[in-house]
């Protein structure tokens, strides 16, 4: 007889539960102390009390007046000085006319003193190089920018080793080239292009309009590739309109410095006739009375301020990308 298998009870008591996680500790949360844009002369603090929230508000606001009128102080004088009197600008210049206001002066620089006629050439000189450089920069930025080809490494940095050489240093070479076109054989002296040609030549501008580009999100090229968007289109498309922030920069840019040049239109216009208001105005100086001249001073100062006023908008404002693609 075979002994019988002794099988071993289960044992009825349970294993014991395994003790929980602690739970992480929670986060302290970060005091605005300790935050490195909180961090200044004055402590949050400090500037919750009402006698350091007052003189911080009153500092503000005086370094603000002087700023306000150290930009606009000489604009505002100059304003009051063209319409006053000769005699109340030299005995009193501070003064708000003592004589009386004197209008007449603005009507007498603009026909006698024929600042109509420079005006309108200045205004024509500045619209054909703003058309002239937007056109290089716009067209010069989305080929090294977003064509791409295999030598635009080598065009960007030729472009940008122009920018080290002095403008001094080309200015023979330049008048050369304006006196005897190459290819044409024609002179372009006392003629607007050869304003507008030479002011095409920015780099700045360039490398400024390509720099803008290559922020531009390229899903949004792809896109319009893909919808079978070719070069032209692409750039007008989708390019420019993405681009409006960038072409008001330069715009106020071209416009500003084809209106203040005055060594290059006083080489390449000797005529009278066709120098801008920049070249004129030394001249006229002394032919005519302070006031008159003050007068005509302030007439050449409303065009770039108005131009400003106007391109501000595109220059502050934001990119929107919203209207790049059409649904």
């Amino acid at each position: 007889m075979s002994n019988p298998v002794h099988v071993p009870e289960r044992s009825t008591t349970s294993r014991p539960a395994e003790a929980p996680l602690p739970a992480p500790p929670a986060a302290k949360p970060r005091s605005r102390r300790s935050d490195p844009a909180d961090r200044g002369i004055l402590s949050v603090f400090d500037r919750r009390r009402g006698r350091v929230r007052w003189i911080v508000r009153i500092a503000q606001t005086a370094v603000l007046f002087m700023l306000v009128v150290a930009s606009l102080g000489p604009m505002l004088w100059l304003a009051k000085a063209a319409i006053s009197t000769t005699q109340d600008t030299l005995r009193s210049p501070m003064a708000f006319w003592p004589s009386g206001l004197d209008w007449e002066n603005l009507s007498t620089a603009w026909n006698q003193a024929e600042i109509s006629r420079y005006f309108a050439n200045t205004v024509w000189l500045a619209m054909g190089s703003w058309v002239v450089q937007l056109l290089v920069a716009t067209t010069g930025g989305y080929v090294l920018s977003v064509l791409r080809p295999r030598y635009s490494p080598v065009v960007t940095g030729a472009v940008l080793a122009t920018l080290f050489v002095p403008g001094v240093v080309v200015l023979v070479p330049l008048f050369l080239t304006v006196l005897d076109l190459p290819v044409f054989g024609v002179s372009l002296l006392n003629t607007y292009w050869a304003i507008w040609l030479p002011a095409g030549a920015n780099a700045f501008n360039v490398l400024l309009v390509k720099r803008f580009m290559d922020n531009l999100p390229r899903d949004v090229f792809e896109a319009a590739r893909v919808d079978g968007a070719g070069p032209f289109r692409l750039l007008w498309m989708v390019v420019l309109p993405m681009s409006r922030p960038i072409l008001g920069v330069v715009s106020i840019f071209a416009v500003l410095n084809a209106w203040k040049d005055f060594l290059w239109p006083l080489i390449v216009l000797p005529e009278p006739t066709l120098q801008p208001l920049s070249v004129r105005l030394p001249t006229i100086r002394d032919t005519v009375e302070l006031d008159v001249f003050l007068a005509a001073l302030l007439i050449s100062t409303l065009l770039p301020i108005a131009i400003f006023l106007v391109f501000q908008r595109l220059f502050l404002r934001n990119v929107s990308l919203g209207s790049a693609v059409k649904g």
